[in-house]
């Protein structure tokens, strides 16, 4: 392949035809030259079979944050090279800068670094690496642009962890956890549903808490102290389908659900609680249950926002069935169910009410929406409005209305609802978790 330089070549070559009495054998001189040229630069260019490419750097980041992956580019030939690459990333990735230019001599290597910021979460792939090996005169080049084995083209991923603005609130609801745990165990020892000790009876003592076969062994009065359970279970319900992708503000509302389901699981983690993600939509996307670790450990926290950041919306309707079936058929103690949804009437009536009842028959429900600033501004009016002003006020009144129609079936159904605006959503619904834990609802 040439560059742009042939082009050069054959510019300055025109006026040659102009002094030769016939003009078509200057042209052909002058493009004879200019292959002449080209083919001997192919022929000089280094190999790229001697080039030998590895990668190195952040295999996650947060949403916002910065990246830096670097790519080792070696010569493993007996002639410098003189290469162009193009370190291509999906376009989402951020990555700058793309190309480079670099001279190689003979058994040496150089680093490029490469900087992403991402603009979304999950998976953002490095695609392939195009490498060009120049000639000495710049005219023409060897390339290879399709993927090649591992060895030479290194695959890399960068997994981006969603956005998680309301960790600012973050040291605030911890310190008031710890301020309702506190509370809660001097407040509930004696009274709790968890078995603590056996100690001797004192006069005040509830009969009803007599343990008569440790009395007959230990030859005394003894009964059973009980503390409030710590082994509860926290289920995080996303929905990911069609009303998720509604823009809010800049973002996706799923965006807004999975940050108020990130400071959720932090805080239930902390407290020593069992927290769980489930993801679905027309088919469900992620089922993470924290079971199989110890729910106090940073790996389950780890788990859980690994799980978060691969989430997207999808396009589809979202079928509520398959949550029924994970969370009624399944032999599961009473959990907080904190389901995160569009509180839209259609949606919430055809999908969602139907399964209501049972769900709150069971387990603590609680179901979340995230409401559009925009919507509560339209409703009123400039000082001196248009028909335009008027009709969007009226709109933006029809569906504040129906969301507050679609709050009140849900209450009546025995879910607890929490609808805010983007900026107060998340920590809305750790409030509703505290207060719950406080009042020992959970």
């Amino acid at each position: 392949m040439v560059t742009r330089r042939f082009a050069l070549i054959l510019i300055a070559g025109l006026p040659l035809p102009a002094l030769l009495p016939a003009p078509w054998i200057g042209l052909l001189i002058v493009l004879g030259f200019a292959v002449c040229v080209a083919v001997l630069d192919v022929a000089v260019a280094g190999p790229l079979n001697a080039v030998r490419l590895s990668r190195s750097g952040d295999r996650t980041v947060w949403l916002g944050g910065t990246a830096t992956v670097t790519l080792a580019v070696s010569n493993a030939g007996r002639r410098p090279l003189r290469l162009h690459l193009r370190d291509s990333w999906v376009p989402s990735a951020g990555a700058w800068p793309s190309r480079h230019d670099v001279f190689l001599p003979r058994g040496s290597h150089q680093d490029l670094v490469t900087k992403l910021n991402p603009v979304r979460h999950g998976d953002r792939p490095a695609v392939r690496v195009t490498v060009r090996s120049l000639g000495p005169f710049g005219v023409a080049y060897r390339q290879k642009s399709r993927k090649w084995n591992a060895a030479i083209s290194p695959a890399w991923v960068l997994r981006v962890l969603p956005h998680f603005p309301s960790r600012r609130i973050l040291p605030e609801k911890l310190a008031r956890m710890r301020v309702v745990e506190g509370s809660a165990v001097t407040r509930g020892r004696g009274h709790g549903t968890e078995f603590d000790a056996l100690r001797e009876y004192v006069i005040g003592d509830d009969v009803r808490s007599i343990d008569w076969r440790a009395s007959a062994r230990h030859n005394d009065v003894m009964v059973r102290t009980w503390r409030p359970e710590r082994d509860r279970r926290v289920v995080c319900v996303i929905d990911t389908g069609r009303t998720s992708a509604a823009r809010v503000g800049n973002a996706p509302r799923l965006d807004a659900s999975i940050d108020a389901a990130l400071l959720l699981s932090v805080l239930g983690v902390r407290a020593g609680d069992r927290v769980s993600l489930f993801a679905l939509d027309a088919v469900v996307r992620s089922s993470l249950s924290s079971s199989s670790s110890s729910p106090s450990s940073s790996a389950s926290l780890s788990r859980l926002i690994d799980a978060m950041a691969s989430l997207e919306p999808a396009a589809v309707e979202t079928d509520w069935s398959a949550l029924a079936t994970a969370l009624l058929r399944r032999d599961q103690k009473r959990s907080l169910v904190v389901i995160f949804t569009a509180l839209e009437p259609a949606p919430i009536v055809e999908g969602l009410l139907p399964l209501l009842p049972r769900l709150t028959a069971r387990h603590q429900v609680v179901v979340a929406g995230v409401r559009d600033p925009s919507v509560s501004r339209l409703v009123s009016l400039p000082e001196s409005p248009g028909a335009f002003d008027v009709h969007a006020a009226a709109a933006a009144q029809r569906v504040l209305s129906e969301r507050e129609r679609v709050r009140e079936v849900l209450a009546r159904f025995g879910a607890i609802v929490v609808d805010a605006d983007a900026g107060e959503f998340a920590g809305k619904v750790a409030d509703v978790y505290l207060l719950l834990k406080a009042t020992g609802r959970l």
